[in-house]
């Protein structure tokens, strides 16, 4: 399961904190389906890639909030914990740069906090998606702020690199997407 962080509703559609959905409908476009069916609090949809069977799902409620989608979906499909990668973005990465990790804590991030609570684990994939900070701006209003010019193509070079580093992880594993996607220069 594949599970991007963002929140729902238009106001946030383009925004730094809803990265994570942007990977998420990359990846459906890539495999040639649309992110609609609606449970557990989520939007989601099933399909196969590389001959596995995918569900890529967004949860409906705010970022803080997402735990609950998650593991109510993991547990429908009776999916383990090596079996789950969420896509997030993350402040503490310079705008245009991804990190995969095999598991790791929330680093500040209320998605990934309420994940980690909800499952009562952490050793889960993630995908991070450098945003940047900015030191003249509060945190929640950077996040949920649409990027700045010169950083959009940043982002949209970050985000189809996450897609390529999600794909990746489910053909290969996580050490291979880690291998691969963690440099910058790549």
């Amino acid at each position: 399961m594949i599970v991007g962080l963002g929140n729902p509703g238009d106001e946030y559609a383009d925004t730094r904190h809803n990265t994570g959905f942007k990977v998420i409908d990359l990846l459906a476009e890539t495999v040639g389906i649309k992110v609609r069916k609606r449970k557990f609090s989520a939007r989601f949809e099933s399909c196969e890639f590389t001959g596995k069977k995918l569900i890529l799902l967004k949860p409906w409620q705010f970022m803080n909030r997402s735990g609950q989608a998650v593991a109510t979906a993991m547990g429908f499909y009776k999916l383990n914990i090596g079996e789950l990668i969420v896509v997030t973005d993350d402040m503490d990465l310079e705008p245009g740069r991804i990190r995969v990790r095999a598991k790791g804590s929330a680093g500040g991030h209320n998605g990934l906090a309420d994940i980690i609570e909800k499952l009562g684990k952490n050793e889960f994939a993630r995908c991070r998606i450098g945003i940047g900070r900015s030191a003249e701006r509060e945190a929640v209003s950077y996040v949920l702020d649409k990027p700045a010019e010169d950083q959009e193509p940043l982002l949209v070079a970050a985000i189809e690199r996450a897609r390529d580093a999600v794909l990746c992880w489910i053909e290969y594993g996580i050490e291979t997407a880690m291998n691969k996607f963690n440099s910058f220069s790549e």
